[in-house]
Order: structure tokens, then sequence, then C-alpha cells
């Protein structure tokens, strides 16, 4: 069934680290505006992506997944975003590959299209949090 390279790229993008701080609401987290500005990029974007998928779906009257974030999530109302920078990253090192193999399917154009470009997405917030990370433990403010 061709709708399942789509409903598999929402689940893919949505149950993040990343979305469940903006969905959550806790945008008091302590820590380096930089990381609260490039996690407000990448939500943006993913959620554009997953409203997308979701929208095509429904033209294709098939069901749009509820994604649940892990419960695990639910202890990081508190934490430092410089802490969990390292997360976000890990997070989105870990999307890239299931990202490639959707990109590659061949019989779903509109999927494979959606996932190379949430592919392209990834790699360019991941770039932007690496290189965040990066001047954070030089010491350095990471918008110089």
């Amino acid at each position: 069934m061709p709708a399942e390279s789509l409903v598999r790229l929402l689940e893919v993008l949505q149950p993040s680290l990343a979305m469940y701080v903006a969905d959550s609401g806790i945008w008091s987290y302590p820590g380096p505006e930089e990381i609260r500005l490039a996690l407000a990029d990448l939500v943006a974007d993913h959620r554009n992506l997953i409203d997308r998928g979701a929208a095509i779906l429904e033209e294709r009257e098939v069901a749009v997944p509820r994604v649940a974030y892990p419960l695990s999530f639910t202890g990081w109302h508190d934490v430092d975003l410089q802490y969990a920078l390292a997360w976000i990253v890990k997070g989105l090192t870990a999307q890239s590959p299931e990202l490639e193999r959707l990109a590659a399917v061949a019989d779903d154009a509109a999927a494979s299209g959606l996932a190379a470009e949430a592919l392209r997405s990834t790699r360019q917030h991941l770039d932007v949090f690496q290189q965040i990370a990066t001047k954070l433990k030089a010491g350095l403010s990471a918008a110089s």
C-alpha cells in the first residue's frame, strides 16, 4: 500500500524531543537563546512536513497516525537546553537513515519527495545544532 511510506514518515518526524518541547509549550527552558531559535526553526520545518504529509493522507482517505511521545520525555520539563542539545542531535541523527530509506521508496512519489525534503531539512538543522554545540563547548557564544 503506497500510503505506508507517508504514514511511516509522520511516525519518524513527529515523536522527537524537539517536537515534544514545542508541543508541550515549555519554552521557558533555561539555556542559550541560539538553541531556542534553532529548535523553533527545526520544529517549524518538521511541522510543515508533517502537515503536508497528513494532508496527502487525508486526500487519499487514509487515517493520519496519532503518534505518542515517549513517556520518558515528561522528565524533560526543567532541563537546560544546552543539556538537551546533545539529545536533539542524537534524535536527528537517528532519524536520518529511515528518512533516507523512505526517500528511496519508488512506489509513492509524494512520499519519497516529502521524505527527501525531510532528509535535507534534518541534515541542515543537524548541522546548525552541531555548530552551536561546538561553539558552546569552546566557550564561545553561539551567536558569534
